[in-house]
């Protein structure tokens, strides 16, 4: 697979898993520069790169851009210039300069929801309206198929301890876990919660949900890990029935995808 195969799977890989990603291109080189037109560069959350712009301190400074674009979404266009001995590279340079146009790459959130109950029926249909992209995972084929999920993108049925071996999940990531039953709430959330996800949440009451996590930790999960799990899931809205909780589920993802620009940790 040559360098421009591996960087358009790697945008298809993104897609499918939700995670973000920004492309880099030269759109205008003038004089000597490492980097000449139509270069391109892909950019991954964690910093990891396919393809280059040239390469030294100059295309440390577009990695840091694109970074910036993944989080905020904004399109941009950076400013090389080249001059003199490029310290990054240690390559001399007669002069020039160079456009980099940096677009992020940003396919629909992916929500993952655990459990085939009415709650999670209701919050499929929410979650769509919103833009998210909707898997569902159940271990009960008669419970789990389009008939009953029609809004869904995707059905999986699986052993919930399993979960995590047939799901690709990513940093962009959000999981709702509502199962059947606590036990298979508290196998899925062992297989999860060391995953690195947005989001994830589980239905419970304050005093089950107290249980499990001390079942956790004495399986030698930390409490750290545990704290960043929402439960009892959803914002207090005294939501009763199952859309009601529902839409406390979603509000509470919404709040998470956008706690950074409205200035909360």
């Amino acid at each position: 697979m040559n360098e421009d195969e591996e960087m358009y799977k790697g945008i298809l890989d993104a897609f499918s898993r939700g995670e973000p990603v920004a492309l880099a291109t030269i759109v205008k080189a003038v004089g000597s520069t490492p980097g000449k037109l139509g270069f391109k560069m892909l950019v991954y959350p964690s910093g990891r790169i396919v393809g280059t712009v040239g390469g030294g301190s100059n295309e440390a400074l577009v990695v840091a851009q694109a970074l910036e674009a993944i989080k905020t979404g904004e399109k941009r266009l950076v400013q090389l210039k080249y001059e003199g001995v490029d310290v990054g590279s240690e390559e001399p340079l007669c002069g020039g300069s160079c456009e980099v146009f940096i677009e992020p790459l940003l396919s629909a959130p992916i929500l993952y929801i655990f459990g085939a109950g009415h709650v999670s029926r209701a919050l499929t249909k929410i979650a769509k309206i919103v833009g998210f992209t909707v898997v569902i995972v159940d271990d009960r084929e008669e419970f789990v198929n389009a008939e009953k999920f029609p809004d869904v993108d995707q059905i999986l049925v699986t052993d919930f301890r399993r979960a995590r071996e047939k799901v690709k999940f990513s940093g962009s990531s959000y999981v709702v876990v509502a199962t059947r039953e606590h036990k298979s709430d508290l196998e899925v959330l062992r297989s999860l919660v060391e995953c690195d996800l947005r989001y994830v949440g589980m239905i419970g009451s304050r005093k089950k949900v107290e249980e499990m996590f001390r079942s956790l930790e004495r399986d030698g999960i930390s409490s750290k890990l545990l704290e960043k799990v929402h439960a009892p899931i959803g914002l207090r809205i005294g939501a009763e029935t199952p859309a009601e909780i529902a839409i406390s589920i979603m509000a509470e993802i919404i709040l998470e995808m956008h706690r950074k620009n409205i200035g909360e940790r």
